[in-house]
């Protein structure tokens, strides 16, 4: 199957996507992270010890501000009126590493992947802002997407369509 790139015109110049004749429909996109970091700044944020303060408190809100903030920061992305963002994390004590996901909903005419996805990595930038000084060398692995719902395109799950 010929995919076509939709933000590229015949003349190979980029373009916004008109989503004018689109369907509003419910969408929804799941992203997730992980950042990986010595014990002591894994320590730090499980016993809330950071000098910075409450690390995972200021994530999240970091990236729900982002992912409100997409298309500001994305070019060609179109403002979306989100009618839902959540930023979770889970700590992963053997890997030394925190999980963070973004889940993004709207009511609208495309589809809420790119917000999802600033979101996650938002609040993994702001985990590493919040720990640098105990840990320069934390790393951010697995950013992807794990599912979307609702658009033309239909479903997607990550685990389920594998090269």
């Amino acid at each position: 199957m010929e995919h076509k790139l939709t933000h590229i015109d015949q003349a190979g110049n980029a373009v916004m996507v008109d989503v004018g004749e689109k369907q509003i429909t419910h969408r929804t996109a799941i992203a997730r992270g992980e950042i990986h970091m010595n014990a002591e700044a894994f320590a730090a944020v499980q016993q809330g010890t950071a000098k910075k303060g409450d690390v995972l408190g200021v994530a999240q809100i970091a990236g729900i501000m982002a992912a409100k903030k997409t298309a500001d920061l994305i070019p060609l992305c179109h403002r979306l009126h989100l009618t839902n963002c959540k930023v979770t994390f889970e700590l992963l004590p053997e890997q030394r590493a925190i999980e963070a996901r973004c889940l993004v909903a709207c009511d609208g005419k495309t589809g809420v992947e790119m917000e999802a996805l600033t979101g996650c990595n938002v609040a993994l930038l702001t985990i590493y802002d919040m720990l640098k000084a105990l840990d320069k060398r934390m790393e951010i692995t697995a950013v992807h997407l794990i599912e979307k719902h609702g658009g033309r395109s239909g479903d997607f799950s990550f685990e389920q369509v594998k090269p």
